[in-house]
C-alpha cells in the first residue's frame, strides 16, 4: 500500500474504493469543520495549529444529536426508547433487554467476544458499541440495517438473541401494561394505533441517536492545546502519517465505509479466529464483499474490547499492530504502537448523562405473559 503523505486526505482514498464506501460527512458538516479550525488555531502553536487543521479535514465534527427526518426526537420519545433499550420484557424469557449485549455502563458492549442469547446461545459476532452508531452509515457489522430503527428490530426477533416468536408477542406484552400504552399514545398522537413494532423501533431508536460521546480529542479540535498530552498528539500524527483514516475517518473515526479485514494478508492468521466470516458477503451473495465488514468507530475503543468482528483479540496495543500488518502490510514499532494506542484512549468519553441513569420500568400486569425459557 502506498504510503500516505500529509497532504493526503482520505476522501480521495475511499474514492478508490467506491465499490464498499458510502460518504462519511456531508458538504456543511465539513464547512463547519474548516470554520471551525480557523477560529480555533489563530492563538495556537504552529504545531498544534497545523495539527488541527489537517485532523479538521479528516475528522470534521461530532454533532449534538443524530438527526433522522423520519423520526424526530423529543423528550418523550427519547424518554420512552430508553425505558425500551432496558425492558427485558421484549425478549421471551423476559430476561434479555437490548442493554444485555450492549450495555450503556461498559460503553455499549457486554465485553465478550460473543454475546449470550436465549437459551445460552453463544452468537456468531461481537456485539458493537450502541454509543455514536446512529452516526454510521449502516447497522451491524454487515451493514444488513440501514439505520438504528431498522437494527433495533432484529435481535428482538432473532430466535438466538431475544427470542420473540413474533412482532406481535413482543406488542402484546408491552401493551399489556397500562404506563406504556398510555406513553405511545402521547409519544405517536394522532395515530390509530400507536403501539406498533415499527414505533417500538422508532423510540429505541430515538434513545440511540442521542447516545453521541465527545471526548478530549474534540476539546483539542476545538483549539485547547492542552486537551491533549504530547504523545497522544504524536499519536494522532502517526494515525494520520500511517494511513489509518484511508478507513478511520469522519466524526466517529469510523463506520463511515466497509473495507476488507485483511488486504494484505487473511486475517486468521493474525487474529486466530476459529471461524473464517465472511462478512458482508453473507448478506450480499456478492463474492467481492468476501471479508468486507463495516469499519468500526474507534470512539471509545479502550473501552469496547474484545476486538473485531469475532472478538478475537483482547488488547488494544496487539489490535493496533495487527491492523498495521493486516491493513497496511505495517510492523508498527513499540514505540509507534503506544503513541497509537494513546491517541485512541483520548477518544475515550465520559458517560454521556443519559446513559447514567436507569429508569424505572413500570410492573407487569396480570395479563402480560409470563417468562418462557424453552
Amino acid at each position: 500500500m502506498k504510503k500516505i503523505t500529509l497532504p493526503l486526505i482520505p476522501f480521495a482514498i475511499a474514492g478508490l474504493l467506491i465499490m464498499h464506501t458510502s460518504c462519511g460527512g456531508d458538504k456543511k458538516q465539513q464547512s463547519e469543520a474548516s470554520k471551525a479550525s480557523t477560529e480555533s488555531t489563530a492563538n495556537l502553536s504552529e504545531a498544534d495549529a497545523a495539527l488541527i487543521k489537517q485532523a479538521s479535514q479528516i475528522f470534521g465534527v461530532l454533532p449534538d444529536k443524530a438527526e433522522n427526518a423520519n423520526n424526530p426526537l423529543n423528550d418523550d420519545k427519547v424518554k420512552l426508547g430508553k425505558m425500551l433499550y432496558y425492558e427485558p420484557r421484549l425478549s421471551k424469557s423476559g430476561w434479555i433487554s437490548c442493554n444485555s449485549c450492549h450495555n450503556l455502563a461498559t460503553y455499549g458492549v457486554d465485553n465478550l467476544p460473543t454475546s449470550i442469547g436465549h437459551k445460552w446461545n453463544i452468537g456468531d459476532r461481537n456485539a458493537p458499541t450502541s454509543f455514536n452508531a446512529a452516526l454510521h452509515i449502516a447497522q451491524f457489522w454487515d451493514g444488513r440495517a440501514a439505520d438504528v430503527e431498522e437494527q433495533a428490530k432484529g435481535p428482538v426477533l432473532n430466535p438466538g438473541e431475544m427470542a420473540s416468536p413474533h412482532e406481535q408477542f413482543a406488542v402484546d406484552r408491552i401493551a399489556s401494561i397500562k404506563e406504556y400504552a398510555e406513553l405511545f399514545t402521547k409519544v405517536f398522537p394522532g395515530e390509530t394505533n400507536a403501539l406498533t413494532y415499527n414505533n417500538i423501533a422508532k423510540a429505541i431508536g430515538a434513545f440511540e441517536r442521542t447516545l453521541l460521546t465527545p471526548s478530549r480529542f474534540d476539546e483539542y479540535m476545538q483549539g485547547k492545546a492542552d486537551a491533549l498530552n504530547e504523545q497522544e498528539k504524536k499519536g494522532m500524527q502517526t494515525f494520520i502519517n500511517s494511513g489509518c483514516i484511508t478507513c478511520h475517518m469522519g466524526s466517529t473515526v469510523g463506520g463511515n465505509m466497509y473495507q476488507k479485514f485483511g488486504v494484505k494478508k487473511d486475517y486468521w492468521t493474525l487474529t486466530k479466529s476459529k471461524k473464517k466470516d465472511e462478512g458482508r458477503a453473507v448478506v450480499t451473495k456478492k463474492p467481492e464483499d468476501k471479508y468486507f465488514f463495516k469499519v468500526p468507530s474507534l470512539r471509545n475503543v479502550e473501552r469496547t474490547y474484545p476486538y473485531f468482528h469475532d472478538g478475537s483479540i483482547w488488547t488494544l496495543d496487539e489490535a493496533v499492530s495487527i491492523m498495521g500488518e493486516l491493513q497496511l502490510d505495517k510492523k508498527f514499532t513499540a514505540d509507534e504502537v503506544a503513541d497509537i494506542v494513546a491517541f485512541l484512549k483520548a477518544l475515550t468519553a465520559p458517560l454521556p448523562e443519559t446513559a447514567k441513569e436507569i429508569p424505572v420500568l413500570p410492573a407487569s400486569a396480570a395479563n402480560t405473559s409470563k417468562p418462557d425459557f424453552n
